[in-house]
């Protein structure tokens, strides 16, 4: 990969990590919760959970499989089970919430679908702009 890759990566990846731990605080200091009860293992745990989607999503981009659900398909189903294990051995460092495999589920299939949504839109915008900039 080229370094302008990396740097897209690493961009995505800081952006994405930003907005969720804003929208995390914002939720908890709505509810009145003014600091984060799990702490600062919460904030490597989120760290390393989407690292893990984003290396997943950046590999997925490039599998040569057909039709394109199949390919998000065959990237989503190890990546969460590698997050369902990540989440295991955090059990083993404190006790898990009792809904946390489904709000890991939860939480990481969203984000793995609006990457999903926002790399197709990417592709027909680029599509359109290459058949209109042939003509």
């Amino acid at each position: 990969m080229n370094k302008k890759k990396w740097i897209n990566i690493v961009s995505v990846y800081s952006i994405i990590y930003t907005v969720i731990t804003l929208l995390n605080s914002v939720l908890y200091l709505c509810n009145g919760i003014y600091e984060d009860p799990s702490g600062n293992w919460h904030e490597l745990d989120r760290a390393m959970i989407l690292l893990i989607g984003i290396v997943t999503f950046e590999l997925c981009i490039n599998l040569p499989v057909k039709p394109l659900i199949f390919r998000y398909v065959t990237a989503y189903i190890p990546s969460q089970m590698l997050v369902f294990a990540y989440v295991w051995f955090t059990g083993l460092r404190e006790p898990l919430a009792k809904t946390a495999y489904r709000d890991i589920w939860i939480n990481f299939t969203c984000l793995f679908i609006l990457l999903c949504v926002v790399n197709v839109v990417i592709g027909i915008f680029r599509k359109k702009r290459n058949l209109t900039g042939k003509k």
